[in-house]
């Protein structure tokens, strides 16, 4: 029974993004792992930028400071 736990920043993901997400990781552990899709669990966890550190700063400051998790 695979278990996959995504953290990412809470930062505007959507509800649609996750459920893409979720596919995505399961079609890939399905196909590369040959693992039954049905007992495949996609857990995405949501991270407040001051609990997320970076370069020894919180997240948070370093957005304060004009940092941007966005693709450029």
């Amino acid at each position: 029974m695979p278990y996959i736990k995504i953290e990412v920043l809470r930062d505007g993901v959507t509800r649609e993004q996750k459920q893409l997400l979720i596919k995505g990781v399961t079609e890939l552990v399905t196909s590369v792992l040959n693992k039954d899709p049905h007992l495949t669990h996609v857990v995405i966890d949501e991270i407040e930028d001051d609990n997320w550190g970076y370069a020894g700063e919180q997240v948070s400051a370093l957005k304060e400071q004009g940092f941007s998790t966005d693709k450029k």
